[in-house]
């Protein structure tokens, strides 16, 4: 079907050129500068607006624009559409006042994908989300959309193609932030998946190590294997700044797990060393963990209870527990002997 813009245009053809080739090379010519707005001129020009009659304007009705088309009425409404949005802008005139067979000066190509949607789920709430999210990201909403209505071509893209399964994964870290749902579902896919659980738990444990060397390299604060919250000496927290600076230049995807162990197993040593090296702390140390172990023993065994000893009983639990009280009067004369002369 012959499209034309102007009915002038099939008069004066170029010379030495048939006039079908002569108007087909201008239509071309028109849309290769206007893009969808050479059609959407023509919808503009030739449907009438909303709210008016027949009786009041020439134009016609979509329907029946669509029917001499020989394309769907849908189809003319998405260009109608599209310049009503541009209308709006003060982009384009409105439709009111234009008239059939009428030529403006249209807006370049590039803006017209900013007004058309081509895909008629834009229409629905999910599509106008997907279509903002677009504008957001720069991208054409048209682009956006056939993606989103075609999961199994996105599925396939993900498996196939690494840079692909970046975008994605980055995405839905965006969107997990916000989407409780979502965090729900994809803690019980990690949870059931071994292979995944495994490798959350490889991360923890290398972010912990992190965390434990940025604690004294950022706070200056060291914590003892008994459990003791020291300051760092300096030359301790600058070789702890010296591993965090090479942590943090790794390019992310790069796998810090070795190099976070070997951070944490120097910072480890080193604190032991600290803590050897002076007397007074060296006592400490050994108080705070004799401390922590009591602690721990006497829990448990305030958590005992004998109310049915008549059916738990057994040889082995008196022994071990006769055992037990000849370690603690051991212990307790131990501690009375080094207890100070008054």
């Amino acid at each position: 079907m012959t499209v034309v813009l102007d009915p002038s245009a099939q008069s004066a053809p170029i010379q030495g050129v048939l006039d079908p080739i002569s108007c087909d090379a201008r239509d071309f010519g028109a849309y290769a500068r206007n893009g969808g707005w050479a059609f959407a001129l023509m919808v503009a020009r030739s449907v009438r607006p909303g709210g008016q009659s027949a009786d009041e304007t020439p134009k016609v009705s979509a329907k029946e624009f669509a029917e001499l088309a020989g394309c769907s009425p849908e189809r003319v409404m998405r260009y109608y559409k599209a310049w009503d949005r541009a209308a709006d802008e003060g982009l384009v005139p409105h439709f009111e006042v234009l008239v059939p067979g009428q030529d403006i000066e249209l807006p370049d190509a590039e803006a017209w994908q900013t007004y058309y949607v081509s895909r008629s789920s834009a229409t629905s709430e999910r599509g106008s989300a997907i279509t903002e999210a677009a504008a957001a990201e720069g991208i054409r909403p048209t682009k956006a959309l056939e993606v989103a209505e075609n999961p199994t071509a996105l599925r396939a893209a993900i498996l196939a193609d690494p840079s692909t399964a970046q975008a994605a994964r980055a995405a839905l870290l965006d969107r997990v932030k916000e989407d409780p749902a979502l965090q729900a579902e994809l803690a019980r896919d990690i949870a059931r998946t071994d292979e995944l659980k495994k490798a959350v738990a490889t991360e923890t444990r290398a972010a912990d190590r992190i965390g434990y060397v940025r604690q004294i390299a950022e706070k200056g604060q060291i914590r003892t294997p008994a459990g003791q919250t020291l300051d760092a000496p300096a030359e301790l927290r600058s070789e702890a700044e010296r591993h965090l600076s090479f942590l943090d230049e790794l390019e992310e995807g790069e796998d810090t797990g070795e190099w976070a162990t070997e951070a944490y197993d120097t910072m480890k040593n080193l604190v032991v060393e600290t803590v050897e090296a002076d007397p007074e702390l060296r006592v400490q140390e050994r108080r705070t963990k004799f401390y922590s172990s009591l602690q721990k023993a006497t829990k448990v065994f305030e958590e005992l209870t004998f109310d049915d000893a008549d059916d738990i009983y057994e040889d082995d639990m008196v022994q071990r527990l006769e055992e037990l009280q000849q370690a603690i009067g051991s212990c307790i004369t131990a501690l009375r002997s080094a207890a100070p002369r008054p």
